[in-house]
């Protein structure tokens, strides 16, 4: 199954994981320059915080667009490979 959402909501994600991967080349120019600690956790904090802001916006557009179309469907398949998910993660 293909992402859900619309040109506009892929295009807001792929700027936002450019932006991630951006924080990551940082990151890890803070270890090579051995930057001080509480600076590369700090980094990583930010870095870890603006990927579950794009998992929270991917999952919100797979729950409003796959996941209701999968209920009006009656599509449990769907559903169930959602939850199945969710609980492996942590």
């Amino acid at each position: 199954m293909s992402l859900c959402g619309t040109d506009q909501d892929k295009e807001r994600l792929i700027k936002r994981l450019a932006r991630i991967e951006g924080q990551i080349r940082g990151l890890a120019k803070m270890v090579e320059q051995n930057r001080d600690c509480i600076e590369v956790l700090r980094q990583i904090a930010s870095a870890s915080g603006a990927l579950k802001g794009v998992w929270t916006q991917v999952l919100g557009d797979h729950l409003r667009g796959c996941i209701a179309q999968a209920a009006m469907e009656n599509d449990q398949a769907v559903i169930d490979e959602l939850v199945d998910h969710l609980q492996k993660i942590r």
